[in-house]
């Protein structure tokens, strides 16, 4: 009968057969192979659970988050002994003076970013933990900016900082007490856009940063670094600073932080500067005094406004927040009839509020 009738004939079942399983075993170990190397070889992933990008020149891109996912339950408010404009309001009413705390009040009752500037760690943890616990009650999220970077403001009106040994001692004793909360940190304003025109900062200050961000990333907290501002470093050398110090590791970074730059300007600004450094960066803008836009100068200008109310956005761009992270009413320094850098100025924050971006 035909073979294919009846049972199979020995030779089929024999030799022939034994050769194909040999061939299926073999292709078996070649695929095996190939997956094996695609493992070995493929990027590392940003994030420890494994999820993260590439670039397509290789670089590994943590996985940026929303902005409803950056800032869970919008922005928190300061505690009442933080909120330096709500000492200033509470003053002013003791003293009867209900019109000037009326005014001040626009600012102290809006969420403003709180500054870490002081050396002591331990006082530095007390701080952070007040905030956190503040935030945790409101259900939103904290805003910190670290400032304490060794030759800060490289020697003008803000100067101070720590010491170059105690810098990243300090970050992480200030990790260890945000960890887990779901704060927004601010990287050193400055810090990389003054590179620009403080030379002496060029091969210290890219690698610290860097080091601050490995400290930051892996607790729970949603970096940004400094992006400088539209008119303070061309955009190409910005992005390579950017990478330098760890941008492709963290959220992303800020810009107008105690300028006075609008928002359309600032944006364009910064989606160039993203795009420039690749693996999609998001960004936030500092909205605190650019209700008037740039006014000349950069240090206590005349005529400068409260700028937009601080929020987050609908988070279907690259921009996640407009901030209020300069604290309206602090000096920028001795310059322009100012008192120190940092330190309260009344006549000033009244002015930022009769000026202030009204629709």
């Amino acid at each position: 009968m035909p073979e294919h009738e009846g049972t199979p004939t020995p030779r089929r079942n024999g030799t022939g057969g034994r050769r194909q399983w040999v061939w299926i075993a073999a292709a078996a170990i070649v695929v095996a192979a190939v997956v094996t190397t695609l493992v070995v070889v493929a990027p590392r992933s940003g994030k420890p659970d494994g999820s993260g990008t590439a670039t397509p020149g290789g670089r590994d891109v943590a996985d940026r988050e929303s902005a409803a996912e950056a800032f869970p339950g919008g922005l928190a408010h300061q505690p009442a002994d933080e909120n330096q404009p709500g000492i200033r309001e509470r003053q002013a009413r003791a003293e009867g003076r209900i019109d000037t705390a009326d005014q001040i009040s626009r600012i102290a009752d809006q969420p403003i970013a709180t500054w870490l500037t002081n050396t002591s760690r331990s006082e530095t943890r007390a701080t952070i933990r007040a905030v956190v616990r503040n935030a945790e009650q409101q259900g939103a999220t904290p805003v910190f900016v670290l400032y304490n970077v060794p030759d800060r403001d490289c020697g003008s009106y803000s100067k101070g900082g720590t010491s170059d040994d105690e810098y990243l001692p300090w970050v992480r004793s200030a990790v260890r007490a945000m960890a887990g909360s779901g704060a927004v940190v601010l990287v050193e304003p400055d810090a990389i856009a003054q590179i620009q025109v403080c030379k002496r900062l060029e091969d210290s200050r890219l690698p610290l940063i860097r080091k601050t961000v490995d400290a930051l990333t892996g607790h729970g907290l949603t970096v940004y670094l400094d992006g400088g501002n539209e008119n303070r470093v061309p955009t190409a050398t910005m992005a390579d600073w950017l990478r330098q110090a760890g941008v492709d590791q963290v959220q992303g970074f800020f810009t107008n932080v105690s300028n006075f730059y609008r928002v359309d300007q600032e944006r364009a600004y910064a989606d160039e500067l993203a795009d420039r450094i690749g693996g999609d960066p998001h960004f936030v803008i500092d909205v605190s005094r650019n209700g008037q836009g740039w006014r000349g100068t950069w240090c206590n200008p005349d005529g400068a406004g409260l700028g937009q109310e601080p929020h987050v956005t609908g988070g279907t761009t690259r921009l996640d927040a407009l901030l209020w992270v300069k604290t309206p009413g602090l000096s920028d320094g001795t310059c322009n009839g100012g008192p120190a850098a940092g330190q309260w100025w009344e006549s000033y924050a009244l002015g930022l509020v009769e000026n202030r971006k009204r629709d």
